[in-house]
């Protein structure tokens, strides 16, 4: 039997009280029902509140490049957590590639300063750093005492400017924004502090770099600025650390996913599931045992376990906060509600697809030292499999968050949108094969006063140059065996990059910041820009990064 250490129980005790007051009505005999999570009475809910908590939560100008929101990492049609797992790669304990540590995380910002250069790391150079586990949905995250996959934040929200206590329980969801706005890998330069977060807010335009905003969030932000938006929210213009976070943390509170197809069979309907996803439900509490961990109506458990997904040692979990053989390799239990929608699966993206999880659950686990006597083998036919997967998969999902409809509505983001800088043209190799890049992701939006641009994977120590034109080379201009992709106009600036940093082909690096004009005339006009260097490995002595395009947009 797992046994608790005597120094974990108190919190264990708080989070067993918890979920007792986000209860059901199974309790009382009834079907379960989910009920809106706690509110804690020093930060209550209003609908001022939520709106401006939306709107920073969708703010991509709270991180210090303007190309990271919270939502970067919550998307709602993607179950509120990140499709972009997919893709991100982490090298993992050892910080190497290839070897069967590496896992899936969010991905974040490029290594930069506060100046808006960029720094280069070993793991991710000039390119997004990539977290080393998975974000948890944001949806969800109200019924849960204790916040991130480790419980390092809450029950307590400090103030971020002067350590004063201001929820000592229930503020778990305000503590836990606090970090990643200042975190060098998911949404700040190393020196990012809250003062400099809230000055940039003030003086920003609401969802400047988002588009399509939803109708009823248009019209209550209006031509508003963020001053008067708090004015509204909290009584006076001042826009504070606290405040900010206090009003990310209530639009969470109203993320309620209580229309999923179980809530409505449970509420009478007994055609809201299907013959299979009702017997998939069996196999969930009986030959699963999944409910020991998944308890309805959050689906979901207090406390930490570690299930044997990874050896222990590569990722500590829980025990990185308490220090607790017990704790080694431990991770929170995340709702179950949405999972359909959130792969891949497990802290660190391990599994792409739930059928691979029912699997690993049904063996037991892989690695078992440290490992929660939760996790038995137990035997499942192929039909219960596909009803498991059937109820997984579609009986909690909430249609309004497959649809992103309210409250789960949102704007589009500028990351990922047709207004990011767009590549074009091929480049020319330089040294040993190897392709320089021009690394381009701030938004080329009116006012911006740090737009980077970068060049990777140069020769080190080579001289390099930076190429911006108003119109593209078509077709491209040869020129010592490279390919010129900018027009060579009248209008041609050259930014010299000086000789590229770190040394070694496909080593060097360099960046420059500059700063967009607010002149009108500039929106929808193109800038065309290309980098040179003069690489001594190349057939002809010169290498060339693919082409960028930037259309600005105003503000």
């Amino acid at each position: 039997m797992y046994r608790m250490s005597p120094r974990a129980a108190l919190p264990a005790l708080l989070l067993v009280a918890w979920f007792s007051f986000v209860g059901s009505g199974a309790a009382q005999g009834g079907p379960p029902r989910l009920l809106p999570p706690p509110v804690p009475p020093q930060n209550p809910i209003t609908a001022a509140k939520v709106n401006l908590g939306k709107t920073l939560f969708w703010e991509e100008q709270l991180s210090s490049t303007r190309t990271v929101a919270c939502a970067t990492c919550h998307i709602p049609e993607a179950g509120g957590g990140d499709p972009r797992t997919l893709r991100a790669l982490h090298p993992g304990y050892d910080a190497r590639y290839g070897t069967p540590d590496d896992g899936r995380g969010s991905p974040g910002v490029i290594a930069n300063r506060a100046d808006g250069t960029y720094t280069k790391t070993p793991a991710f150079p000039l390119r997004e750093q990539v977290t080393r586990r998975k974000a948890l949905p944001a949806i969800m995250a109200a019924y849960a005492p204790l916040q991130f996959w480790d419980g390092r934040a809450g029950p307590a929200f400090t103030d971020p400017l002067t350590g004063q206590v201001l929820i000592p329980l229930g503020g778990e969801l305000e503590e836990q924004a606090e970090q990643p706005p200042l975190s060098a890998e998911e949404m700040a330069h190393a020196s990012e502090n809250w003062p400099a977060i809230a000055a940039r807010i003030a003086v920003a335009r609401p969802l400047a770099l988002a588009s399509d905003v939803p109708a009823a969030l248009a019209a209550w932000l209006g031509t508003r600025s963020y001053p008067e938006l708090f004015q509204e929210a909290f009584g006076s213009r001042e826009v504070t650390p606290a405040r900010i976070l206090m009003a990310i943390a209530t639009y969470e509170r109203i993320l309620v996913p209580d229309q999923a197809p179980i809530d409505l069979f449970w509420a009478g309907n007994p055609n809201a599931l299907t013959p299979q996803e009702r017997d998939g439900m069996r196999v969930f509490g009986q030959v699963g045992r999944c409910g020991q961990c998944h308890t309805p109506p959050t689906f979901a458990s207090p406390g930490f376990f570690n299930i044997g997904v990874r050896p222990w040692f590569e990722d500590r979990g829980r025990a990185e906060v308490t220090n607790l053989p017990a704790d080694e390799g431990a991770f929170k239990i995340p709702s179950l509600r949405n999972v359909g929608l959130r792969a891949p699966f497990f802290h660190m993206g391990r599994f792409d697809d739930l059928r691979q999880v029912i699997d690993f659950y049904a063996r037991g686990g892989d690695f078992h030292q440290f490992q929660t006597t939760r996790i038995q083998p137990f035997a499942i036919t192929p039909q219960e499999r596909d009803a498991l997967l059937a109820f997984l998969g579609n009986a909690l999902t909430d249609p309004r968050v497959r649809q992103g409809l309210p409250p789960f509505d949102h704007p589009r983001l500028y990351g990922g949108s047709p207004r990011m800088p767009a590549s074009y043209g091929l480049p020319t190799p330089g040294g040993a094969g190897i392709p320089p890049r021009l690394v381009a992701v701030d938004p080329p939006v009116l006012a911006n006063p740090r737009m980077t641009v970068g060049l990777g994977q140069g020769l080190g120590g080579a001289r390099a140059v930076l190429l911006l034109d108003i119109v593209p080379a078509n077709p491209p201009i040869r020129f010592l065996g490279a390919d010129i992709l900018v027009g060579l106009s009248s209008a041609l600036l050259q930014v010299d990059l000086g000789a590229l940093a770190d040394s070694g082909a496909g080593e060097g690096y360099a960046s420059r910041v500059f700063q967009v004009p607010g002149d009108p005339v500039l929106i929808g006009g193109s800038l065309y820009g290309q980098g040179l260097i003069l690489d001594r490995g190349a057939p002809q002595g010169l290498a060339a990064t693919q082409g960028v395009r930037w259309t600005f947009f105003g503000q």
